[in-house]
């Protein structure tokens, strides 16, 4: 007979769901398959970087506290880098701030500028660390879904074609709404939202005098026929009201580092900062001092551009196998995931599945079998929609190709044994 639990847990945890990642890694660990659905690198950063991060080692100053706004070379090579990007000269004072990670500067906002009941605009799907983030910080998520075009579940769209529909967008704002996220290159879609799209979207925020979290932490992988990233901060003056969001883990190949940034200003600035002062005091030095390194050498030579060409190559390599398989995907604009229509593919009627996916979107279920039967490993992408949204995710799974060309050539030949599983 077991007791009672002793202590009862805060509500702002006690309603959290097991989250997908505690379902899938470990399933895929288990079964050995390719784990191409968590969004983490299996090669190291580039080699500039990983220098001055075994360096700041051997330097005493570099293994102390920083500055709770993070170490003045890194926000100096941010200052640096984002210039240009943003039009403007930002002061590393003022305008910048060093996070641990992209989840922590995002925390921090929220922290700093949510009370009680206050509402945030979420755009569906959306990272679920969103979430969380909200919910602890006394705020009330509210959703407007992100839909993808009729013609989705039968040919290859682009990431563009994913719609937000902005009088649906505005008519979610209330009197108690503070803020709305804005997630571009998009998490799992890839889109990255236009300047025409981004002004709509301003203008909301602008007539309603809200405040813009942009996360843009995939802002380095975007793909022709780009010429430039698009940011919401740089058009029509919504610098004053903008919060961008950008990670080191995902510029460098430096996941589990975690260092990243807050740039905005200084009247949003420094309350994120008060906030982030008592939530870490600083970020992890030695890192900082890499991910500085990596901005700097990134001024001279062509390292961003050369990641992209890479991650191009990547990416063509995993879609052929789901062109020659006939399975539409969504091409990404930026980022590294590709939403796949699994419409297409029956796996067994009486195949038996954990009881935990019944209480899960559909999706679930397939990612599940594709895991445990196929071998590959992806990620349900309804675990980043609301329940009733559910229906919207439920044919797509999301792959990520941030792996090595050994690894996306194993699951290439593991996916091919989906054939016999496709119908018309």
């Amino acid at each position: 007979m077991s007791a009672a639990p002793r202590f009862a847990p805060a509500q702002r945890v006690a309603s959290f769901d097991q989250d997908v990642w505690s379902i899938f890694t470990p399933l895929a660990a288990e079964t050995k398959a390719i784990n191409l659905g968590q969004g983490f690198m299996n090669f190291g950063p580039p080699e500039a970087v990983q220098n001055a991060a075994k360096e700041a080692l051997d330097r005493v100053e570099a293994n102390q506290y920083s500055h709770p706004r993070g170490r003045p070379r890194l926000r100096n090579a941010l200052a640096a880098s984002y210039s240009p990007e943003f039009g403007r000269q930002l002061d590393p004072e003022t305008n910048i701030i060093v996070s641990a990670g992209a989840n922590n500067a995002m925390f921090a906002t929220f922290a700093g500028f949510l009370d009680e009941g206050s509402e945030v605009i979420v755009m569906e799907p959306f990272f679920d660390q969103y979430i969380s983030n909200i919910t602890m910080n006394g705020g009330k998520p509210v959703y407007v879904p992100l839909r993808a075009p009729a013609n989705a579940a039968t040919q290859n769209i682009s990431s563009s074609e994913w719609h937000l529909d902005i009088d649906e967008l505005r008519s979610k704002v209330t009197s108690r709404t503070k803020m709305i996220v804005l997630n571009t290159p998009h998490n799992p879609i890839g889109k990255v939202f236009s300047e025409d799209e981004l002004r709509a979207i301003g203008k909301v925020a602008e007539d309603h005098d809200l405040i813009i979290l942009t996360d843009e932490v995939y802002d380095r992988l975007y793909y022709p026929p780009l010429q430039k990233f698009p940011r919401i901060a740089a058009l029509d003056g919504f610098w004053e009201r903008t919060l961008t969001v950008g990670s080191g883990g995902k510029s460098f190949a430096s996941t589990g580092w975690r260092v990243g940034w807050l740039i905005g200003p200084e009247h949003l600035i420094k309350y994120a900062l008060a906030a982030q002062t008592r939530v870490v005091f600083s970020v992890n030095s030695p890192c900082q001092e890499a991910i500085a390194a990596g901005l700097e050498v990134s001024l001279t030579e062509p390292l961003f551009q050369d990641q992209v060409d890479n991650y191009l190559q990547k990416r063509t390599r995993l879609s052929k196998v789901f062109d020659d398989l006939g399975l539409p995907y969504t091409c990404p604009q930026g980022a590294y995931y590709i939403l796949v229509n699994t419409a297409k593919i029956r796996y067994p009627a009486d195949y038996k599945f954990p009881d935990i996916l019944d209480q899960r979107g559909d999706d679930f279920k397939m990612c599940y079998w594709l895991t445990k039967e196929i071998g590959v490993c992806s990620i349900p992408p309804s675990e980043f929609y609301t329940k009733e949204h559910w229906t919207l995710a439920k044919d797509f799974a999301r792959f990520a190709f941030c792996k090595t060309d050994d690894v996306l050539d194993q699951a290439v030949e593991r996916l091919r044994e989906l054939k016999k599983y496709i119908v018309e």
